[in-house]
């Protein structure tokens, strides 16, 4: 399995797994479950959508938590449990992430309301009372400081 394929599970599982060695968790499967719960309750995006597939969000339909939980306790490698994930639901592997954009470089006026939604939504931020786009620019470069530093800076030498 090539890492592009399954590139939101590799990398969230990647992380969540170094971030449960970098805190001295315990590797049982309840204790990696109950921390998977807390991982997700925090994941935005695609990875938010990685846990709703794998049963981590309370509005998930299916739980299949244990085929992460169960092998990760025996330190198998993110890939394997990535690929095993797949034979259950093969959506799990079709997920990727979006393109991120270049603030330093865009031409926000060129991107699509949505694309400046997304970029807001990265931040943890809202937009509220936009309606026009350029409602929407104006609230990114208001914010662009605050999240974007180098690319502020990028941007005032234009």
């Amino acid at each position: 399995m090539d890492k592009k394929e399954a590139e939101v599970c590799v990398t969230f599982l990647g992380r969540f797994y170094q971030g449960l060695k970098d805190n001295d968790v315990e590797f049982t499967p309840s204790s990696i479950e109950k921390e998977l719960l807390k991982s997700c309750k925090e994941a935005k995006g695609k990875e938010n959508r990685l846990c709703y597939y794998i049963g981590a969000t309370s509005d998930a339909a299916t739980k299949i938590i244990n085929e992460v939980s169960k092998p990760m306790s025996h330190h198998i490698p993110v890939e394997k449990i990535c690929e095993k994930l797949k034979k259950k639901d093969s959506q799990i592997c079709e997920l990727k992430y979006d393109k991120q954009i270049d603030l330093s470089t865009a031409d926000l006026r060129k991107l699509r309301v949505k694309e400046l939604r997304r970029i807001l939504d990265d931040w943890g931020e809202v937009c509220k009372g936009c309606a026009e786009k350029s409602d929407f620019i104006r609230r990114i470069h208001e914010l662009m400081p605050k999240y974007a530093p180098r690319a502020a800076g990028a941007r005032a030498d234009l």
